[in-house]
């Protein structure tokens, strides 16, 4: 594993890691308390660029079903507890994420 994804909920950050190396970190929207985020270990199965709707330019779905990790059309949620369980990121943060990181990549979930 090389490079891996931390999530957490509580403060709001997604940090890009390469082995021990922290490359990158992102401010970030996640679950409301009706709808939490899923804590745990899941990986990106796959990308979707454009996937309309609130989900910005860019969806990476997690192996969690119906989770994933996307951009936003609402800038001003980041930072928040807002969504429905996934991980909102802003649409640029989004997009240079992806191009980091392959499908397959694990992402850890926490508090």
């Amino acid at each position: 594993m090389a490079k891996w994804i931390d999530v957490s909920t509580s403060k709001h950050q997604l940090k890009l890691f390469d082995r021990h190396r922290l490359l990158k970190t992102y401010p970030i929207a996640v679950g409301k308390i009706l709808s939490p985020t899923p804590t745990g270990t899941y990986t990106i199965i796959n990308k979707d660029p454009n996937p309309g709707g609130p989900f910005g330019v860019l969806w990476m779905g997690l192996s969690r079903p119906h989770y994933g990790i996307h951009g936003t059309n609402n800038p001003s949620s980041i930072g928040k507890n807002v969504s429905h369980g996934c991980i909102r990121m802003f649409n640029h943060d989004v997009l240079e994420l992806s191009s980091l990181v392959p499908i397959g990549t694990r992402v850890f979930i926490h508090k």
